[in-house]
């Protein structure tokens, strides 16, 4: 048995003995994608006060890793396919890799924001490599299993990011939670050169370098319109990236209509197995991500947990995950893709409207139902759409299919996070402000209402202050939390109107079990073989 694998996938006569070993370390590559980002979330109190971050700052040390992750992982998907899928894992991992140590080493913010970008390009080259590698490794047969672990994984990622960040943040600085990203894309990189195979499409023509420019500048302008306008007001800057988000859109359809060889072929989104599937992941993770990044914040601004402990009490979502996996495993093949990922959809939406319960008094008990529903449904939901987003790629696309798919999952994280934390933002200030203005200077309330941290941070500096005292300080902190809770309830009222609205369309626009391909021919077959058909409107 060779050391190294070897033998490119598309000259194997048999399914490649190793594949389950692959699948490892394809998932443990996504694992740490996206703990990239759930991990930060628990780590960016610790930044702001030694870096001295304003909103503005902590919103792009977030985001500057999501903007170059959602605008590249279509063309880059494709060059992988073009050129090696597994280099183009390595690449990316070693690329992730370089902008961890940047960021772990670097003390001043506009170098963390460049670090975090890097990191970004990184993961938009591992993403679609993930998934055109799996299934280009496994059978028809057992695709749809080996999906469903992917999918897993990025469950898995949502709490183990916070647990591993909180476990290093107990003795080490906030830099410990960039390096921990470097020893594991070392093992990736080693495992990828052991067990996974090389792959490449073949036959695959000239890149539609232009088409795969105009869809950068298109989703890039859009994430950073979604990101820059609701937090910090519709100026220049965010206005012009709308506009050519929406006229590098529609440029992009109309060169990838005309182009014998698209980037992406913008047909597909006349299927409906397709499109619904698109429309699933973008809305479902709209939703719960959005969800999940408040409801953190409470966990630990409201309820006083440190890092570790928030990291701890998210782990039921991870194995709601794992459940709602397990069972999609059992019944997409039995009852469709249609009804199992509407009912992920209705399920995730009901626990996006359970967090509305949420008052100045909630514990941490209140929080436990609506992570397990989350859980269970991205756990329930998200395989069988990616299973159908995949199967409706040809063999030499199956990394544009890989970045189309993310880069809907991407989009869907930003926009929740974006908007849904805009609303939060301004439901929070407003609240606050009619609780306590006038009763504060003007400077402080400015602090007060930028965040709940800011709240917190004057309401200590109150009782510090002669004054103030303790009795005004515990009033404001009152405020603060009776603020917050209001504004997470206000907006997982409109989120959940947003998801609900979601699921509705995605049902309608989902076919059912018996419905007719391309060629005219009527298809009952299981969901397994569905999802990998291409099936017309």
């Amino acid at each position: 048995m060779p050391l190294f694998a070897k033998t490119p996938v598309e000259k194997m006569t048999e399914p490649y003995h190793r594949r389950w070993w692959a699948l490892l370390v394809l998932c443990l590559s996504l694992l740490i994608v996206v703990m990239a980002n759930t991990s930060l979330v628990v780590a960016a109190p610790d930044m702001t006060k030694d870096l001295g971050l304003s909103s503005s700052d902590l919103q792009w040390v977030i985001d500057g890793y999501t903007v170059p992750y959602a605008a590249l992982m279509l063309v880059l998907g494709a060059i992988g396919d073009k050129y090696s899928r597994r280099g183009a894992l390595v690449l990316g991992l070693l690329i992730f890799a370089g902008g961890s140590v940047m960021g772990g080493l670097v003390d001043e913010t506009n170098l963390v924001i460049v670090a975090r970008a890097i990191m970004g390009v990184g993961a938009a080259v591992v993403m679609p490599a993930t998934l055109s590698l799996l299934v280009a490794i496994f059978p028809r047969a057992e695709r749809a299993k080996a999906i469903t672990a992917w999918s897993a994984t990025s469950g898995l990622a949502i709490a183990a990011g916070p647990l591993a960040a909180g476990w290093l943040l107990e003795n080490h600085a906030w830099g410990s939670t960039f390096l921990m990203n470097v020893p594991v894309a070392v093992l990736g990189v080693v495992g990828a050169l052991l067990l996974v195979p090389p792959s490449k499409a073949e036959g695959m023509g000239r890149i539609d370098y232009a088409g795969g420019l105009l869809s950068m500048v298109s989703v890039g302008s859009l994430v950073y319109a979604t990101i820059e306008g609701p937090h910090f007001g519709w100026g220049v800057g965010p206005i012009t990236a709308a506009v050519v988000a929406g006229v590098g859109l529609l440029a992009f359809v109309a060169w990838e209509l005309k182009h014998p060889n698209p980037m992406l072929n913008v047909r597909k989104f006349t299927e409906r197995p397709f499109s619904g599937s698109m429309m699933a992941v973008l809305f479902f993770f709209f939703g719960t991500f959005g969800s999940i990044y408040y409801s953190t914040q409470f966990l630990q601004f409201v309820l006083g947990y440190d890092a570790l402990e928030t990291g701890i009490r998210l782990l039921p979502l991870a194995g709601a995950v794992f459940v709602g996996a397990a069972v999609t495993g059992k019944l997409a093949p039995k009852l469709g893709v249609k009804i199992v990922v509407g009912t992920g959809m209705v399920i995730g939406t009901a626990g996006v409207f359970l967090l509305t319960q949420i008052e100045t008094g909630s514990t941490y008990t209140d929080f436990l139902t609506p992570l397990l529903l989350l859980g269970f449904a991205i756990g329930l939901s998200l395989s069988p759409a990616t299973d159908t987003i995949m199967g409706s790629f040809p063999e030499d696309e199956l990394g544009v299919g890989g970045g189309a798919n993310d880069t809907a999952l991407e989009l869907g994280c930003a926009l929740g996070i974006a908007i849904l934390g805009s609303l939060l933002a301004t439901s929070y200030k407003d609240k606050l402000t009619d609780m306590v203005g006038g009763h504060l200077p003007a400077e402080a309330m400015d602090v007060a209402k930028d965040s709940v941290g800011g709240g917190i941070a004057v309401a200590e500096q109150v009782a510090k202050n002669p004054q103030g005292g303790a009795e005004q300080a515990q009033t404001l902190l009152g405020a603060v939390h009776e603020s917050f809770a209001h504004a997470i309830a206000h907006t997982s009222l409109i989120g959940g109107i947003i998801m609900a609205a979601g699921t509705l369309i995605v049902i309608a626009v989902l076919p059912g079990r018996k419905h007719t391909t391309k060629h005219g021919e009527e298809d009952a077959a299981p969901a397994t073989e569905e999802q990998t058909e291409t099936v017309g409107a």
